[in-house]
């Protein structure tokens, strides 16, 4: 038997599969991606299976696009010889709010909660509640269960997650819920694995199209640099990251409307609207222009200063991870955080600096640095594989 994990996008469906094996979720056997699902999109999917790479146009029919690439994930998951039989699904979704602060199986009470939390995660919720719905009406005998990137930042005390707000504010719901927790399980959980110092002073930093930061202390969340919405914080892809919020009343003098800074904000800034030339890093890295190397500059000061102030909430520091897209695979990036951290005993060994931009965990500080430093490639869906299979038992 296996838990097929999903996270569903407004122009993707990622997906894998992880077999259980004597009551452990092991790693995925199927992982693969479709893409191309936007009204004008080529819908492609593209799969890995037992170590064999495959990809294939698809037919895009007159219905829903996405309803067509979950006709085809039926399909591969049928056909391809060697697939355990799927146990259950795993859904990503963004948001729980307060009401959510564990995985849960659906039901239409459930997700008629979560819609009311499409406003605070407008690029997620709706398309990972999308995809949900569409996957209880394809597999309507199996569990759809719902693993929420917010769960992990439950143990934040009231200090860290309250605004300087009104109080009939914050009975609203008002509050900092923090993002990225399925990653941040993940990394714990490896480092709790293979450090003796994992349950002390860590930083965790997810760095990719979303980035953020998470201190944590005895495994648990303490300080995030994401708010009441996945825009606070770290400079990001196309997102803003922390922003005045006297430029928003600016603007709204100046005539702009609900839509056009909700754009601006998630989908012109970041990377992307300082570079004018694009939101991938790799890509601004080969440009090196002066505009691509401003944004660079910006990404990694950001990183550096929020760094700065989860150090300060913790009290110093034990441990620091990188990871997602970013944090995986761009080795100047880690050299140049860690180098304006060296004030902390920050010192990485740049020949395995160099070499840690693959699919393997690795420890690239220095003997004499006096923080571990890692590289820990993330699974945000074992660990809602995981959710899922201590919910059904």
């Amino acid at each position: 038997m296996a838990i097929l994990a999903v996270n569903a996008g407004s122009s993707t469906l990622k997906f894998s599969l992880h077999p259980l094996q004597s009551g452990q979720v092991l790693q995925s056997v199927l992982s693969g991606n479709i893409q191309g699902l936007e009204p004008s999109g080529t819908p492609e999917m593209g799969w890995t299976f037992e170590g064999q790479s495959n990809k294939r146009v698809l037919a895009r029919g007159q219905g829903d696009p996405f309803k067509q690439a979950l006709l085809s994930l039926r399909e591969l998951l049928a056909n391809e010889v060697g697939v355990p039989a799927i146990e259950a699904v795993a859904h990503r979704v963004v948001h729980g709010g307060q009401s959510f602060r564990a995985s849960v199986i659906v039901t239409d009470e459930v997700l008629a909660q979560l819609s009311q939390l499409n406003s605070l995660a407008p690029l997620h919720q709706p398309h990972n509640l999308e995809g949900v719905r569409a996957f209880m009406a394809a597999f309507p005998q199996l569990p759809q269960v719902a693993c929420f990137d917010t769960a992990f930042h439950a143990s934040l005390a009231e200090v860290d997650y309250a605004f300087a707000l009104p109080q009939t504010l914050a009975e609203q719901g008002v509050r900092r819920y923090g993002f990225h927790g399925l990653s941040y399980q993940f990394i714990m959980d490896t480092l709790q694995e293979r450090s003796a110092r994992a349950n002390e002073r860590v930083l965790m930093a997810h760095l990719g199209n979303g980035a953020s930061l998470c201190a944590a202390k005895g495994g648990r969340s303490c300080a995030t640099t994401m708010g009441f919405s996945a825009l606070d914080g770290l400079m990001m892809g196309t997102r803003t990251g922390a922003l005045d919020a006297g430029v928003l009343l600016y603007l709204l003098e100046q005539g702009w409307d609900h839509d056009r800074l909700q754009n601006l904000l998630y989908k012109q800034s970041g990377l992307l609207g300082v570079s004018g030339i694009s939101a991938d890093m790799r890509r601004l890295r080969a440009d090196g222009s002066v505009a691509a190397r401003k944004a660079i500059a910006m990404f990694t000061h950001r990183v550096v200063r929020e760094s700065g102030a989860l150090v300060a909430c913790l009290g110093g520091l034990d441990v620091l991870a990188f990871s997602g897209g970013i944090g995986e695979h761009d080795a100047a990036l880690r050299a140049d955080a860690c180098a304006a951290l060296a004030y902390l005993g920050v010192k990485i060994d740049e020949d395995i600096n160099q070499q840690a931009v693959g699919d393997t965990v690795m420890a690239i500080h220095h003997a004499s640095s006096a923080v571990e430093v890692w590289v820990i490639p993330t699974d945000e869906g074992r660990v809602a594989a995981r959710e899922a299979a201590a919910l059904l038992g």
